[in-house]
């Protein structure tokens, strides 16, 4: 069974002591590609340079709505250079985050359509970041004429906005949140989506799925995602990691 880890943060200083074993693990448990995403200019370079050095990583590059306020004329210069390596794949993350609001919500917003406007000038697919802000995510992304293709990571919201995002061409990818004892509502929205719009991801080092809860995440546990969302939609999980693998390289434009 092999496996696309389709948003990991390796960059993070949680892994400098044994990055290279965490790889390794990655590699021995199938996980054969894996998306490094940036969230500030720093670590989109830092996920930039993991990917030139390692067979099967990809990075995409982007401005976190955490830190909307940084992104000026400099950096998003910055960014669409960093596009010019065929290892980056993606803009991201970027989008809203009303959970947090460490950034105004105007701000936040400008950020994104900022970086919505790069993606669309390069041709790249967005990983965007959405929390507990779908109603005015889907309002902004709406209003874009000709949107990019992209993907709302570690998905959060109602199976209505889901849909929504869905009819406005995007995919939703699930991380180790959806195993989680209390994701109802979440499960439910996993079990009925259709399986050629799914992804699987960890979002690590966070989100560490069940039974790993707490601790620190890594990219060989999206086994874990993907075999609880098998069971959950009743599916044979070699055919859903062959359909989640598929849906990644098609959106990243993987061969």
């Amino acid at each position: 069974m092999e496996l696309f880890d389709t948003h990991a943060h390796l960059d993070d200083e949680r892994f400098d002591e044994d990055r290279d074993q965490v790889i390794a693990r990655m590699r021995e448990n199938g996980v054969t590609r894996c998306l490094l995403v940036g969230a500030d200019l720093p670590s989109s370079r830092a996920a930039l340079q993991l990917a030139r050095q390692n067979d099967g990583f990809y990075a995409a590059v982007g401005i976190h709505p955490h830190e909307a306020a940084t992104l000026d004329e400099e950096s998003l210069d910055a960014l669409g250079a960093l596009c010019a390596d065929p290892k980056v794949k993606a803009i991201g993350e970027i989008g809203l985050d009303y959970y947090y609001d460490l950034s105004p919500r105007e701000v936040q917003k400008e950020a994104f359509l900022r970086q919505i406007a790069l993606a669309q000038a390069l041709k790249l697919p967005m990983v965007l970041h959405i929390r507990q802000a779908h109603g005015d995510a889907l309002e902004l992304l709406g209003g874009v004429k000709d949107l990019p293709r992209g993907v709302v990571h570690c998905y959060s919201g109602s199976l209505e906005s889901a849909r929504e995002y869905m009819r406005l061409g995007l995919m939703i990818s699930f991380t180790g949140s959806v195993t989680f004892k209390n994701a109802h509502n979440l499960q439910a929205v996993a079990a009925v989506l259709p399986a050629d719009r799914i992804m699987v991801e960890t979002d690590s080092p966070y989100m560490a799925p069940t039974p790993l809860r707490g601790k620190r995440n890594e990219p060989a546990h999206v086994a874990h995602v993907l075999r609880f969302l098998a069971q959950l939609r009743g599916e044979d999980p070699e055919t859903l990691a062959k359909v989640t693998m598929e849906n990644a390289k098609r959106l990243f434009a993987i061969p």
